[in-house]
């Protein structure tokens, strides 16, 4: 049985075409697949899809026996937010479907989100921010993989850049006065901003360089390579140092890449920065996404309420 996809490589297309980034075509596919290899181990027919099976695909994807889309067990369980993308993906193609006038088995509006836990970011102590993007000028052997990986934390803390976009970045989005042309998701475009003490890092360790990659951060194995222009620094390797580096210096809050992009809003907010201008700098689509920034920053919400409360004298 081989229930595969109707208008699968359509609906992949039309994503294409309507510039979604590479990254999330691929994401869009991976999940599909886990759906589609479902319907097969379950012997369930795309288009007799029911209610229930669906009920049964949110308890497969919550359980220890599910498979990934190279249909081996999943090393642990999906977390709430991982589920309801997987299942905004399902919407998303039935969607799709119902547009393009295929007969789609059940309306989008069935596959409903499962409800998930807000937690309060956990943002560090500035000072241990402070330790750990300087860290590896103190733990790094090699003066250049020093260099590099400093300039890599003070650029992502200085800036609030996402990781993906810090890994993509090419040295001439950077001018002289210190602005980061980044375009992010969803192909949005804005400036970010090197604070002197970044802006002066990065330029070190260009300087330093004596490669012809257009990339700012690359890999230094495999230096003489004939492919090196396409070679940049990983996502996993700079999330592995991070995690590295919090452990030695005994950071006990979980501190991740994006840990540094949340430090950003943060201490921009409980400094009095306006949540509109934080919303621009980290190129969020919403504001609520970015107000969440300020209502996780305790020292924000005691401020305002000292600063504003009518009773205050």
């Amino acid at each position: 049985m081989n229930p595969s996809l109707p208008l699968l490589e359509d609906f992949l297309l039309n994503l294409k075409v309507n510039n979604y980034s590479p990254e999330t075509i691929y994401n869009y596919e991976r999940d599909l697949k886990v759906f589609e290899d479902f319907l097969s181990e379950s012997k369930i027919f795309f288009k007799t899809l029911s209610k229930k099976d669906i009920l049964t695909y949110k308890a497969f994807l919550t359980s220890i026996d599910r498979k990934t889309a190279s249909r081996v067990l999943g090393a642990k369980r999906l977390n709430a937010y991982s589920i309801n993308r997987m299942l905004s993906v399902l919407r998303s193609y039935f969607k799709y479907l119902i547009e393009m006038d295929y007969a789609s088995p059940l309306p989008p509006d069935v596959i409903k989100m499962i409800k998930t836990i807000k937690k309060k970011p956990q943002v560090a102590e500035l000072g241990e921010l402070v330790k750990l993007i300087e860290f590896p000028s103190q733990i790094e052997k090699d003066k250049r993989v020093a260099q590099r990986n400093r300039a890599m934390l003070e650029v992502l803390f200085s800036t609030g850049m996402r990781i993906s976009e810090l890994i993509n970045l090419k040295i001439n989005q950077v001018d002289k006065a210190g602005r980061i042309f980044v375009l992010g998701k969803g192909k949005k475009e804005r400036f970010v901003y090197l604070t002197p003490r970044a802006a002066k890092i990065l330029q070190a360790y260009f300087d330093s360089r004596v490669d012809d990659s257009p990339y700012a951060f690359i890999p230094y194995r495999g230096l003489n390579s004939p492919d090196l222009k396409n070679k940049k620094i990983s996502t996993n390797y700079l999330q592995a140092k991070i995690k590295k580096y919090r452990e030695i210096l005994g950071i006990n809050v979980p501190t991740s890449a994006h840990s540094l992009r949340h430090g950003f809003a943060t201490y921009l907010a409980e400094a009095g920065a306006n949540p509109a201008a934080i919303q621009v700098l980290l190129g969020h689509e919403s504001l609520d996404t970015t107000t969440r920034y300020v209502h996780a920053s305790d020292l924000y919400a005691q401020k305002t309420q000292k600063d504003f409360h009518p009773l205050k004298d």
